[in-house]
């Protein structure tokens, strides 16, 4: 019998296995997109992510016959504690190959975690806070995969039921084909309800003028955001450290703000041309040509990927995402995109779903955090 050795990653070239292995799981998988190196070895930078200011992380590599067949790192979010009274281990960045014993031994580093700081609750896929990718993918495995989507094989659920794990959240996406006409009563309630409300739809000339709004974004994700359970407040590093992140991979023309009278945002949505196949052929590079491919898919794309919204408190059911949505679909018919696929969007979350109810939703893939009480 092989022996699985676990171990602890503690240097940059360790932390460049850990991040470039699923690449090398996934190597002849069509559906399988690998996230760029750089940004990945970022997270994990202690002197760069604020988010170490009130968080733990060890990661960790499984070993058989010399070679690397599985990955994890478990988080302790300090700040989830302190805010919403949750304690728990998470686990993320998740791979291994089919063989439960090397998960057993990798999970076995969370309950050792858990038991050094007096937590009973270990739950994942997930990341360091809500921005990031979370949920192993339980439909569609022949579908491409989406920049903020994690990937996997139907096994993994496997190994997570057998180890006793039960699952924790679900979330729902969706593939919308882009229609030419809007339906009548979409374009009659979204110009009512800017008339009644004095509303105006703002799309950006310039990136500097979308960067003059950021703050002003983040501020309105956070108060749409802040009624879940889960919610923890962004600290203003993190808020730099999001800006400095997302915004150069944000193409303007693909954001659409709401303002009011006062020129206050009330209400935006992010999507942005789909870069999964670019990324595909940058292999996680964007030197030499990786640059190259993600530009082309800026330009030259018809499929977007919606990404985020948010809608101030006061506006959430007057209905402002009519507007939002009719804003888009003009866009999308103007910059040619056919195809619009949806972020996750947790399953019982139907008022989100309502917003595609209009057209004809395929509900295409679908994913799962499990957890474990010990």
């Amino acid at each position: 019998m092989n022996k699985i050795i676990i171990k602890e990653v503690n240097t940059k070239a360790d932390l460049k296995n850990f991040i470039t292995f699923p690449n090398r799981l996934y190597k002849n998988n069509p559906c399988y997109v690998p996230p760029l190196i750089t940004e990945e070895m970022a997270i994990f930078d202690e002197n760069k992510n604020p988010v170490f200011e009130f968080s733990i992380c060890k990661k960790y590599l499984a070993y058989k016959k010399n070679e690397i067949v599985g990955r994890i790192a478990l988080i302790i979010n300090k700040n989830e504690e302190k805010y919403s009274g949750i304690k728990k281990v998470r686990f993320g960045w998740f791979d291994v190959i089919d063989d439960i014993e090397i998960t057993r031994k990798l999970i076995d580093k969370a309950y050792e975690m858990a038991k050094e700081n007096d937590i009973h609750r270990i739950e994942g896929p997930v990341g360091f806070t809500n921005l990031d990718k979370a949920g192993f993918l339980s439909k569609g495995y022949n579908k491409l995969a989406t920049m903020i989507g994690i990937y996997n094989e139907p096994y993994y659920h496997d190994h997570f039921e057998k180890l006793g794990f039960n699952k924790s959240n679900e979330w729902v996406e969706f593939y919308i084909e882009v229609v030419k006409v809007l339906p009548d009563k979409v374009i009659r309630f979204s110009k009512l309800l800017k008339e009644k409300y004095k509303l105006k739809s703002l799309q950006f000339k310039t990136k500097d003028e979308l960067i003059e709004r950021s703050d002003e974004i983040f501020q309105l994700l956070e108060d749409t955001y802040k009624v879940l359970p889960t919610y923890v407040p962004f600290s203003d590093k993190q808020i730099k450290y999001y800006k400095e992140k997302y915004i150069p991979f944000i193409n303007k023309d693909f954001v659409i703000c709401i303002t009011d009278d006062n020129d206050k945002l009330v209400g935006f949505a992010i999507t942005m041309p789909s870069y999964s196949i670019a990324l595909q052929k940058a292999k996680g590079k964007l030197f030499p040509f990786g640059w190259y491919h993600l530009l082309r898919a800026s330009k030259n794309n018809d499929w977007a990927n919606f990404y985020l919204i948010g809608i101030h408190p006061d506006y959430q059911k007057k209905g402002i995402t009519a507007i939002v949505l009719k804003e888009f679909f003009d866009l999308f018919n103007n910059k040619g995109i056919k195809y619009l696929e949806t972020n996750p969007e947790l399953d019982d979350n139907k008022s989100i779903q309502l917003l595609w109810k209009d057209y004809n939703p395929i509900n295409h893939k679908r994913r799962k955090t499990y957890f474990k009480e010990i």
